[in-house]
């Protein structure tokens, strides 16, 4: 693999975004690439049943969510971190980013779901992989037994 000189670490805050994140800084630092951590976050949407409008559940704030990405700091000051919050659907934003910034590479965690979990929810990590404009690592965080972590 030619060495990346951007680098899009799409992060939903989980076990496995961690260690990703930990795999895109060894690979920023090795490469001295600029590190592009972004959070995608729902857009307000109301529900209507029928019977009436269903108001959005209200999630963290902007600002609650803006303080906690940029509490992701990498180990070494070497690594250049710059910090995105983007409101949308987290594939086509996280295609867009990337494709708009011109990343090299994402490295992003996967949760591993199986079955019908994965038929349900889908993959993000899987639909990114599919469609994105640059190669994609994916990392799978690890409990301490070994045991994929679940």
């Amino acid at each position: 693999m030619i060495p990346a000189q951007t680098i899009l670490h799409p992060t939903d805050f989980s076990d496995s975004a961690k260690a990703a994140f930990r795999v895109a800084c060894t690979l920023a630092k090795q490469w001295n690439a600029r590190l592009i951590v972004l959070h995608v976050y729902p857009p307000l949407t109301a529900l209507y049943t029928g019977e009436g409008i269903v108001p959005p559940a209200i999630g963290p704030s902007r600002e609650t969510l803006w303080e906690r990405l940029q509490q992701i700091r990498p180990q070494s000051p070497e690594v250049q971190v710059e910090y995105q919050l983007v409101e949308g659907i987290e594939v086509p934003e996280i295609l867009r980013v990337a494709q708009s910034r011109k990343v090299d590479l994402i490295v992003m965690g996967t949760h591993g779901r199986t079955g019908l979990g994965r038929i349900l929810l889908g993959s993000i990590a899987e639909q990114v992989l599919r469609q994105s404009p640059c190669p994609v690592l994916t990392v799978r965080s690890v409990g301490p037994e070994g045991e994929a972590a679940r």
